[in-house]
């Protein structure tokens, strides 16, 4: 569960993709003069994204904080208190033990970053881009998926999937559509991989229902172009209920699609197990499957 779907997210699907683009010399990997093996090797194999702010002048990432760790500290606390909630699992509400897990995945995945970035900082001495921007206060499901979380996907799929999409669409249809049919296969492709993701973590069958979840997200970002496109600034709704409209969606789906998926893996269940196999490892010094233990928690 700790090892599966981190080392498949970061080795399998960022660091191959980053290969790929490191065969047509392109970024993040490439560049001139080339880049020292230290720097070469945790950009390979980390999800890190080394600040560069002559390729990117408009963006003034130095200027967005790192999380404290008094940050760090308080979300740990709030896991500690959902996982000791989620034991009482059948004396609540569906939604609210749903919402647990939504809120260790989220915590996992902003976990697993930085820890990375950490390293990263210690290897190559370097200021990383941050991995998050704030996702609670995405205007659009378009600003959510491609400006506020993990960037770093973003960033690694729009040159390998969004732009070779645009290209290959160029003969079919104009200029100004391009966006739709390569934002489709941009979500469709990291609906697969996601979709992997839960097969390494489970070794279950796939049922898809992850891959339709960013299908549905594409469809929406795509419907979203196309109604900028189309009504332009004429209807703009305020702030605050084009925040609510995009947190319900993303919200609404993920219950439907995403998380139901991820809660038949039992996370808590083999987390604890694997924590104590890995503990039991240091104590007596052997190597015992996580299978071989109960979690008495769960």
């Amino acid at each position: 569960m700790f090892l599966c779907g981190p080392t498949f997210f970061v080795l399998s699907w960022l660091g191959s993709f980053k290969l790929i683009l490191y065969a047509f010399g392109q970024d993040p990997l490439s560049s001139h003069p080339p880049l020292p093996l230290s720097q070469f090797m945790s950009t390979a194999c980390l999800p890190i994204k080394i600040i560069n702010n002559q390729v990117y002048p408009s963006q003034d990432f130095t200027k967005k904080p790192h999380r404290s760790p008094k940050g760090y500290a308080l979300r740990v606390l709030l896991l500690l208190v959902a996982v000791k909630a989620y034991g009482y699992r059948e004396n609540l509400h569906p939604l609210l033990a749903t919402s647990i897990y939504a809120y260790y995945i989220f915590f996992s995945l902003e976990l697993l970053l930085a820890v990375a970035a950490f390293f990263a900082r210690i290897l190559v001495g370097a200021e990383l881009e941050p991995q998050f921007d704030q996702p609670h206060h995405a205007t659009s499901v378009q600003d959510f998926w491609g400006k506020r979380w993990n960037l770093m996907v973003s960033s690694i799929l729009r040159p390998t999937v969004y732009f070779p999409a645009r290209q290959i669409f160029r003969h079919l249809l104009p200029a100004g559509w391009l966006a739709i049919p390569a934002v489709f296969s941009t979500f469709l492709v990291s609906g697969i991989m996601h979709e992997m993701i839960f097969y390494y973590l489970g070794r279950l069958t796939p049922t898809w229902e992850v891959t339709w979840f960013f299908v549905i997200q594409g469809v929406w970002v795509g419907t979203e172009i196309v109604l900028k496109k189309q009504i332009g600034q004429q209807f703009e709704p305020p702030i605050i209920v084009s925040k609510i409209l995009t947190l319900a969606f993303v919200m609404i789906t993920s219950f439907w699609l995403f998380f139901p998926p991820f809660m038949r893996l039992n996370p808590f269940g083999r987390g604890c197990r694997e924590v104590l196999a890995f503990g039991g490892f240091f104590k007596h010094g052997q190597l015992i499957s996580p299978e071989e233990y109960s979690c008495p928690y769960f």
